[in-house]
């Protein structure tokens, strides 16, 4: 699942960034309200993880800007503001839930996850494909009941393809959606990437070209006939 974490203290996206990423979140980092409102109108984003005191566009001014535009996707409000007025400001303006600095990590894990299910209430929590499930609240993969063991990057991977199903991945679509514009991949990082998505999978009992290759177009789900 993809995250947006909109916060201008560099210590503090640095630690959340880490830990996130190590629970299979995909984060994109915004320094600035400005910023976070830019990558809102051009990328898909399941959460949001938003400061209240923010350069150029504050917190609440954005949540209330997101909502009215009809954005639906939670808003998890970060601040060190923790009177109620201030609570209630940012529920008003169209927050999903609010946590006050300094926080236990765990706890907000926990809020996170709790809204990722309220989100995805009306579709299913695992995504599914022939003997593969997903389960995007556990972020564990099996295969015919098999674990299989990923790091965050092939999760993700993982995830892309089965939101898309059939449909063909470019390698430019997979680059945007697996790396930030911060960390660019090195050449044939796809490619090494899908090899050994595929190895494991193969290691489990699926079928070698699980995730076969469409020459000249890119990457999809083998589909059984």
């Amino acid at each position: 699942m993809r995250l947006l974490l909109v916060d201008d203290d560099q210590r503090i996206t640095e630690i959340l960034q880490e830990a996130l990423t190590y629970q299979n979140y995909d984060v994109d980092i915004a320094i600035d309200g400005q910023e976070a409102w830019e990558c809102v109108k051009t990328s898909d984003y399941d959460l949001l993880l938003l400061d209240v005191t923010l350069p150029k566009l504050d917190g609440i001014h954005l949540c209330h800007q997101i909502r009215s535009h009809s954005y639906q996707m939670p808003i998890l409000m970060l601040t060190a503001r923790d009177t109620a007025q201030d609570q209630i400001d940012g529920l008003d303006a169209g927050a999903d839930d609010y946590v006050a600095k300094p926080y236990k990590l765990q706890e907000l894990l926990a809020r996170i996850r709790a809204l990722l299910r309220r989100g995805n209430s009306s579709s299913s929590p695992v995504l599914q494909w022939e003997n593969l499930d997903l389960d995007l609240n556990t972020t564990k993969a099996t295969y015919s009941g098999h674990p299989v063991k990923l790091t965050p990057k092939e999760y993700r991977l993982l995830e892309l393809f089965l939101r898309h199903g059939c449909c063909v991945l470019s390698r430019n679509e997979i680059m945007e959606n697996l790396w930030s514009f911060d960390d660019p991949p090195e050449e044939d990082a796809v490619k090494a990437l899908i090899k050994r998505l595929r190895q494991k999978l193969k290691g489990v009992g699926a079928v070698n070209d699980f995730i076969e290759t469409v020459y000249g177009l890119g990457y999809r789900l083998k589909q059984n006939p």
